[in-house]
């Protein structure tokens, strides 16, 4: 039997300087790959824009 459900991939951007990270996405050049969970960034991850930590970001719907 296979699994049929689908991977729901989340958007988080950047409350302070709206960097967007997209989990289908990942941010290779960080070392993330794409299909990273946010909670499987790591904690001491910054945002490459700006420097703030996870702590500043929401997630966010995106078409």
């Amino acid at each position: 039997m296979t699994d049929a459900t689908a991977t729901t991939f989340r958007t988080w951007m950047c409350v302070v300087c709206g960097f967007i990270y997209k989990e289908a996405d990942g941010l290779p050049e960080e070392g993330i790959a794409p299909g990273t969970a946010w909670e499987d960034v790591p904690d001491t991850w910054t945002c490459p824009d700006c420097g703030v930590t996870k702590d500043d970001f929401e997630m966010v719907e995106i078409d």
